[in-house]
């Protein structure tokens, strides 16, 4: 039997979303609650890994096991034993054809910055930059430039697992919004380069504040190199919000 569990989670206290040989990543916690429910060891396999200190709205992973039980109550076990920052929200069960990574057809990822001084509670869940003057229609004018299937080396950071071919992904959606003083990216997409949002979040901020020229981006982005003026923003701004399949 085939389960797609949905989760959600609070990452500022793991170290991500992949196991981890100090066991204190959110796979590894999920992975011990379910040997205590099923009373073996259980591999699940995630949607994708997300950093320390990334959180999750919508995170799917899936496990293969027999259960006869039905999903709800499979849903009850895990409301207890696991961290309270992470929360299982959904279970079901599923044909075997399905799978949490292969079976994805698209992402969408939040990154939220506080513009202006944010308070201890804000700074968990934003990253804030003060009150600078920044031009919302210069980012947004450079994102549009970004949409479409394009090699996105310059926004990606080097990981040994990644193939030539994983270079390519597809945007659906790349804009920023004003909403009070929440200043939120939202994307979607096929797929991301390893810290590929955070990455375009600092770049398309750092053209609205004027540290950077859009034309320097779009240089970077056509010759598919990244440069020292590309840089990675903080991890804790940042939420997968929805795996679609």
């Amino acid at each position: 039997m085939r389960w797609r569990c949905e989760c959600q989670y609070d990452g500022t206290d793991f170290c991500g979303w992949q196991s981890q040989p100090n066991g204190h990543a959110i796979q590894d916690f999920i992975e011990k609650r379910l040997a205590v429910i099923l009373g073996k060891t259980i591999r699940i396999h995630g949607s994708g890994r997300t950093d320390a200190g990334v959180h999750a709205k919508g995170q799917v992973f899936h496990f293969d096991e027999d259960w006869f039980h039905g999903p709800e109550k499979l849903l009850r076990a895990f409301r207890s034993g696991l961290p309270s920052g992470i929360q299982i929200t959904e279970v079901q069960e599923v044909d075997t054809s399905f799978h949490a990574r292969y079976s994805v057809k698209k992402k969408r990822y939040i990154y939220q910055i506080y513009w202006g001084y944010a308070s201890p509670f804000e700074k968990r869940y934003h990253w804030s930059i003060g009150e600078k003057v920044v031009d919302l229609k210069k980012m947004n004018d450079l994102a549009n430039h970004l949409l479409g299937e394009h090699d996105f080396s310059a926004f990606g950071a080097i990981r040994s697992d990644e193939s030539p071919n994983g270079f390519v992904k597809n945007l659906y959606q790349l804009s920023f919004f004003l909403k009070d003083r929440n200043l939120v990216l939202e994307t979607e997409g096929s797929g991301y380069l390893y810290k590929m949002v955070r990455t375009l979040a600092s770049t398309l901020l750092d053209v609205g504040l004027g540290r950077i020229t859009a034309d320097y981006v779009l240089n970077c982005f056509h010759q598919k190199i990244r440069r020292e003026k590309i840089v990675t923003a903080p991890p804790q701004g940042l939420f997968l919000d929805k795996v679609f399949y």
